[in-house]
């Protein structure tokens, strides 16, 4: 074909796909609907190589032909361009923070689906400490000073997360060979926060309606707001970041439905939640309190995201309970004997009365979303709508007297 030309570049741009040499290693590379790219095939101690050099036409044909040069002449002085600019990558991590982003688009993005978890915990309790710090200069003594700055706030679950993202954090760190040693691996959990209790708790009836009582008694620190958020709770059985990051562009009053997207569900399948009346009147009200918001439960207090924190109910629980993180004297006790418990509780709690009314176990796994395991999740892809709006009907037969109590 001989020497690349301007208008040769033009001609080949609009035809098929191919690639077309100009000589030396360089040539064009055109497979469309991607962009035009220039590329430089090398030999490299008796391996062959292809390297980058940039897209047309914001490279154009003479810069190709200069950076081609450019980048032969280093390999006759005995560089290999690609592991150059590996190199010059890897300096741009420098900091926690930068191994963290890295971390987390190249591993945690395309692996995990819950990753926002970790970013969270990172970005509000590991970053402040340590995020700015360069990553060869971090201690076990930082590590140590930021679990025990979790743990000391009552966070004792937060603190062996973080703990766990440090660890993987710092491994992936070891895998770029940026760090020869990983400054959180010899700590465990009993730095952090300790083993935790099998989560069993759940809420009688009588318990219920003490607990709301108490809710209602203290409606000026445990708000309206939180209140319904532990009704719809205990109603609908859905997760608490289902609720408490809900649009209201899910709920549809007139078919009185909630259907929760695949994006938002844990197990990654949408469901579409029956209403019942009285639900939907918790929603109508939850809709005037919310002022315009476009969420169910706005943010309150100056965050960067919208809707509700994701610490907001157990805090306002937990200071019934006497307990309330970073404050020396700590407030009085407003739930007297009543055992602690936390919202995930309420869930496990709306679960045990779908048992007590009666309600069958396949079916009430289908009110939870839980992911059905083996054949039957494989198989079984009926969703149960009706049998599930009759399951919560006979749940908030019971709640309603209660919740609704003046």
């Amino acid at each position: 074909m001989g020497k690349l030309t301007a208008t040769k570049l033009q001609s080949l741009i609009k035809g098929d796909s191919g690639r077309f040499s100009d000589g030396n290693g360089l040539f064009f590379w055109v497979r469309p609907p991607y962009s035009p790219t220039w590329k430089l095939r090398y030999l490299f101690q008796g391996n062959r190589k292809e390297l980058t050099l940039g897209k047309y036409p914001e490279v154009s044909l003479a810069d190709a032909r200069m950076k081609a040069e450019l980048e032969k002449k280093s390999i006759r002085e005995g560089a290999d361009p690609l592991t150059v600019r590996k190199n010059q990558k890897k300096k741009n991590v420098i900091t926690v923070k930068e191994l963290f982003d890295d971390w987390y688009s190249n591993d945690l993005v395309p692996r995990i689906k819950s990753h926002h978890i970790q970013k969270q915990v990172f970005n509000t309790y590991i970053s402040p400490f340590i995020g700015s710090i360069n990553i060869t200069d971090v201690t076990p003594r930082d590590v140590r000073e930021v679990i025990q700055s979790i743990t000391n706030k009552g966070y004792k679950t937060v603190s062996n997360d973080a703990l766990g993202h440090m660890k993987q954090l710092f491994n992936h760190g070891i895998k770029l060979d940026l760090l020869r040693n990983n400054p959180a691996s010899a700590f465990g959990i009993s730095d952090a926060g300790g083993i935790e209790k099998s989560k069993r708790r759940a809420l009688s009836i009588e318990e219920i309606k003490h607990v709301f009582m108490l809710f209602q008694e203290n409606i000026e620190s445990f708000t309206r707001d939180n209140y319904l958020a532990c009704a719809l709770l205990l109603a609908l059985a859905v997760r608490k970041s289902e609720l408490c990051q809900a649009p209201w562009h899910e709920i549809d009053f007139e078919q009185q439905i909630w259907k929760i997207p695949k994006e938002r569900s844990k197990t990654g399948v949408e469901i579409t939640i029956p209403l019942s009346v009285e639900v939907i009147e918790w929603f109508k009200e939850l809709k005037i309190r919310s002022f315009g918001s476009d969420y169910v439960f706005p943010n309150r207090s100056r965050s960067k995201n919208p809707y509700m924190g994701e610490d907001t109910l157990n805090r306002a629980i937990s200071k019934l309970f006497g307990r309330e993180a970073g404050r020396a004297v700590q407030p009085p006790n407003k739930m007297g004997e009543i055992e602690h418990f936390s919202v995930h509780d309420l869930r496990r709690t709306s679960r045990s009365l779908m048992a007590k009314v009666g309600v069958q176990g396949h079916i009430a796994e289908r009110c939870l979303n839980h992911a059905i395991r083996g054949v039957e999740g494989i198989y079984d892809r009926y969703d149960y709508f009706d049998e599930r709006k009759e399951a919560l009907e006979k749940v908030i037969n019971v709640l309603v007297p209660i919740v609704n109590k003046d």
